[in-house]
Parts: structure tokens; C-alpha cells; sequence
């Protein structure tokens, strides 16, 4: 079992104070968005082992949890896991602290991931461009986990009260909008009238923008998230976009999962995500970045959903599961009592924790709040203490 040392990322969304808060430090002024736990190429864990034969010094060295796993991939992961997904980590644990709205995004299927990154190759378009949509061959299924109330968007609501919500600002450019959800079969409304937002000349959308961001000031109630999306992407074709989607607000414990063309963005909170290792991202809006229209259509799922807030499912063990369809991993929770017995976490499969809360022990490691450790498989461990640990592995 190694203790784990994480990069934090410095994205301008993210909050200044809350990931701070989480780990006891100073804030240093600058928004601290993620903090990576995992093998991914952009920003693994790093680690300390005991020094390779060559190395020089006393004995240990650091290393990335991506090289140590590249050594030596069924020791670290197991035979099934490594059968199921290849030699490597197959998830991503972040904690995620948004102080500003991400952008409004939707990711691919599996087979989606697949054709659009083989045909992105072909064509030779390089992988680092700002205008390539495909980074990878694998899909992303997202899971966050709040752990203060937490604000996003989730899923198509229903045409019809897509409708109401922005025909109650009275801007007259939004009436072809109105009428066109009124009007169509549910999942063709949704499909125009996202498809006009985001082909709209960007001189009359931001125009138009402005005039909603202003009514919806005025209005406040279920209009104040989008005048506030509004505040931090002034006029952005994405807070228009915005107000088809479902808004979502998680309490502490709380969950959502987010599959595939499954339209959302997160506002603001902070929280525990895990997701499949890939860096595949449509953005719809609230974003400077590239906009690919065609193959973003191609991949939305164009259908009116309510949002599911999940709760963790307990068994007699202590475990509090996040159920999800996917097996790239598997999220739960365990909230340790001052004297509780300790919990055996043995598993045939890797396994990250992450305390989040008291100051529990993973084997002969204390942990604080923010920290976290690397379990291999097949490597018991037990967790006694006091306090909240997250379990990360995954489904084989």
C-alpha cells in the first residue's frame, strides 16, 4: 500500500478556497479546480517504493503510479483486471471544486469514442490540435459525488418547460425558440432548437444573451442560476443552451451519474468524481474552446429525462455504494464511528482511498482529509479510525 501524491490543477473555473479548506492549508489566491488520483498520463500519482536495483541513494524512490503499474501490471491491478481492461488503471478519482461554471459538454459512447478517434487519425489531424474532438478510443462515463451542497446541469427537461423558463424572460429573439418546443415532437424540438442556438450568427446570440442574462437578473427564482452562468460567460450561445437542461442540486452525499450523450456541466461546490480513463469532451457552450456542431449533434442524446440523484445503497459491511452501469470503476463510501471495528478492504482488484473527513488509518497509514493511498491487488488492508473514506476500484 502506498501513500499517494497528487497534482492539483489550476483551471481558471476552479474555486480558490474550497480544496484548500479540504486539506488544512493556506489558499495560495489561485483557483485550485482538480486534484488528480490515478494513473493518467496528464498527472499521475506519484509514489514511493523501494529503490530499483540501479538506483542510487537510500533505499526509496518516487516514482509515477503509471510507471510502477507499466512494471509490473498484474501485480499492481490483478489478472481480471487486467484481462477486462488492459494494463492499466481504468479510472480516474478527482476531487473537483468548481467556483465557476465548466462548460456544458456531453461525451461519446464506447463505439462513438472508437470511430471518431480512428477517423480523426486518418485523417492525420494531431492529436495536441484545438479543433481535434477525439484525444482517445474510450468512452467516459462520469460519476460526482458532492461533498458541499453542489449545483449542475443534467439532461434535457421537457420541451414544454424548457419553453416556459424562456418565454418568462420576454426577449423577442427567443420567441422562435418557444414556439419551435411548443410546437414539435419532444426529441426534434430538442434537436432545433439546440441546433439554431449554436449555428445562430454570434453578433445577434450574444445580443440576445445580454437581453436574457438582464431579465433573468430581474426575474431571480428558477432564472438566477442562468444570470449567473451568464456573469461568468457574458454572452455565450451556452447559457441559452443552458435553460433546455435540467438544473440539479446536490446535497452532501448525494450523487449523479452522467453516461453517454448525456448533455450537463457543473456550476459550483465541491466533490468527489470518478470517471473512465479518457479525455474525450464535446463542449456545447460556456467555453472559448473549439465547437465541433456536426459530431456534438451526432452524439447528444436528444431526449427529455429527470436527472436521478443517487444515494448510496448500505450493506452490513459499512460500505455505502454508488450504483452505476459502467464497471471501468466502482465508487463507495464508508463513514467510520469513534469505536468501530476495523473493516477489512481486501480485494482482488486496485484500489484508490481517499479520506475526506476525520482522520482514519488504511492499514499502518494515517490519513487526513485530501489525503489518499494506492492499494494493489490482492494486498489486504483494513481501515480503522474515525472519519469518511471513499473506495474507488473497479467491476470485474
Amino acid at each position: 500500500m502506498d501513500r499517494l501524491s497528487n497534482t492539483v490543477r489550476p483551471y481558471a473555473w476552479g474555486s480558490t478556497t474550497a480544496i484548500p479548506d479540504l486539506l488544512g492549508t493556506a489558499p495560495t489566491g489561485e483557483p485550485q479546480a482538480e486534484m488528480w488520483m490515478g494513473a493518467h498520463p496528464g498527472a499521475p500519482s506519484r509514489l514511493t517504493r523501494p529503490a530499483t536495483k540501479d538506483a542510487a541513494g537510500s533505499g526509496t524512490d518516487e516514482r509515477s503510479l503509471t510507471d510502477v503499474i507499466e512494471a509490473d501490471p498484474e501485480r499492481e491491478l490483478g489478472a481480471a483486471a487486467v484481462r477486462a481492461f488492459g494494463p492499466r488503471l481504468p479510472f480516474l478519482l478527482k476531487l473537483l471544486a468548481a467556483g465557476a461554471p465548466l462548460s456544458l459538454q456531453v461525451h461519446p459512447d464506447l463505439a462513438q469514442a472508437q470511430q471518431g478517434y480512428a477517423d480523426e487519425e486518418r485523417r492525420g489531424v494531431p492529436v495536441d490540435a484545438p479543433h481535434r474532438t477525439y484525444k482517445d478510443a474510450n468512452h467516459k462515463p462520469e460519476l460526482i459525488c458532492a461533498l458541499t451542497p453542489f449545483d449542475g446541469l443534467c439532461g434535457f427537461r421537457r420541451p414544454a418547460e424548457a419553453a416556459d423558463l424562456i418565454a418568462a424572460l420576454g426577449v423577442d429573439s427567443l420567441k422562435p425558440y418557444v414556439d419551435l418546443l411548443r410546437a414539435s415532437p419532444e426529441d426534434r424540438a430538442l434537436r432545433e432548437v439546440l441546433t439554431a442556438i449554436l449555428t445562430a450568427d454570434p453578433d445577434d446570440m450574444a445580443h440576445t444573451v445580454v437581453e436574457a442574462a438582464e431579465a433573468a437578473e430581474r426575474l431571480g427564482g428558477a432564472h438566477a442560476p442562468y444570470a449567473q452562468i451568464a456573469h461568468h460567460y457574458p454572452g455565450d450561445p451556452g447559457v441559452i443552451a443552458a435553460m433546455l437542461l435540467n438544473y440539479v442540486q446536490l446535497q452532501p452525499g448525494e450523487a449523479m451519474f452522467l453516461g453517454a450523450g448525456v448533455p450537463h456541466a457543473y456550476l459550483g461546490g465541491l466533490g468527489v468524481e470518478i470517471m473512465a480513463n479518457s479525455d474525450n469532451v464535446l463542449r456545447c457552450g460556456l467555453t472559448p474552446k473549439h465547437v465541433d456542431v456536426p459530431e456534438l449533434l451526432r452524439i447528444v442524446r436528444f431526449e427529455a429525462t429527470a436527472p436521478a440523484v443517487l444515494r448510496p445503497e448500505a450493506a452490513p459491511t459499512g460500505e455505502e455504494l454508488y450504483e452505476t452501469p459502467v464497471d471501468e470503476f466502482r465508487l463507495s463510501r464508508y463513514v467510520l464511528p469513534p469505536g468501530g471495528a476495523p473493516v477489512d478492504l481486501t480485494a482482488a482488484t486496485p484500489q484508490i482511498l481517499l479520506c475526506t473527513a476525520g482522520a482514519p488509518r488504511a492499514g499502518r497509514i494515517d490519513l487526513a482529509p485530501g489525503e489518499s493511498v494506492f492499494v494493489p491487488a490482492d494486498e489486504g488492508v483494513e481501515v480503522a479510525g474515525t472519519g469518511t473514506l471513499f473506495r474507488a476500484t473497479v467491476v470485474v
